[in-house]
């Protein structure tokens, strides 16, 4: 079962999906998928987003049964009426778990009972990072994005977005919650604040920057209840 503990700990497993690339370990992880993750899979048009697909499948599935007696490929999902997938059986379990991926990295959080969200981002990509953030994030992110020199506006851009995606993930109702209406500072340790439609505790929250690769950039949010949460980092390639 791997790693049992996770009551005050949240495990972020993370996969270079760009270096699975033998044959015979991606058969096996198509053999898990189920008939509804399979069609969703062949819509995707170009083989890379396939094979992205796949391994953010398949690690799913093998991190959640590091945790609980069940076969990887056993495990079924609902989507929530925002449309992010929760655990549906076989087993009633308080096991939670967030999912993101970028061009070469899927990453997968979990814990014990509690709200969770997690975010990658690839960093290594031109944008308009200071209109983005006019745009798109709170006054005051806005506002730090454009006050810093050309070489550190992306840096800043990514760390707030990556952030405001991993609490959204962790709320698990998407959009619905605007970006603008809920503001981070950046100064360890990290603090939310909340405006406009948003009404939550940002007492009850913990927020976690990590850097898993030179180009790729993670955000974890999790409820925290007062609890010392502990964020661990795991590398893996799922069933090798």
């Amino acid at each position: 079962m791997g790693l049992p503990m996770l009551g005050n700990e949240i495990h972020v497993w993370y996969v270079f999906s760009d270096r699975v690339t033998d044959a015979e370990l991606l058969a096996r992880y198509e053999a898990l998928l189920s008939p509804e993750e399979k069609a969703r899979r062949e819509r995707f048009l170009q083989a890379k987003d396939r094979h992205q697909q796949l391994i953010a499948r398949a690690l799913v599935r093998t991190t959640l049964s590091r945790y609980a007696e069940v076969p990887p490929g056993a495990w079924t999902f609902t989507p929530n009426a925002y449309g992010r997938p929760e655990i549906s059986g076989p087993i009633k379990t308080e096991l939670r778990f967030n999912l993101s991926h970028t061009r070469g990295m899927v990453v997968c959080a979990v814990g014990w009972n509690r709200e969770i969200g997690v975010d990658v981002e690839h960093i290594e990509r031109p944008g308009e990072y200071v209109h983005l953030a006019q745009r798109f994030f709170a006054a005051s992110e806005a506002s730090h994005v454009a006050s810093l020199p050309p070489d550190r506006q992306s840096d800043a851009f990514f760390d707030y977005w990556t952030l405001k995606e991993s609490y959204i993930k962790a709320r698990g109702m998407g959009l619905s919650l605007p970006l603008s209406d809920f503001a981070f500072r950046l100064e360890e340790p990290i603090t939310i604040a909340f405006s406009g439609s948003i009404t939550d505790d940002p007492k009850t929250w913990l927020f976690r920057r990590l850097r898993l690769s030179a180009t790729h950039k993670v955000a974890v949010a999790g409820r925290s209840s007062g609890d010392d949460v502990r964020i661990v980092t795991r590398e893996t390639t799922p069933l090798k």
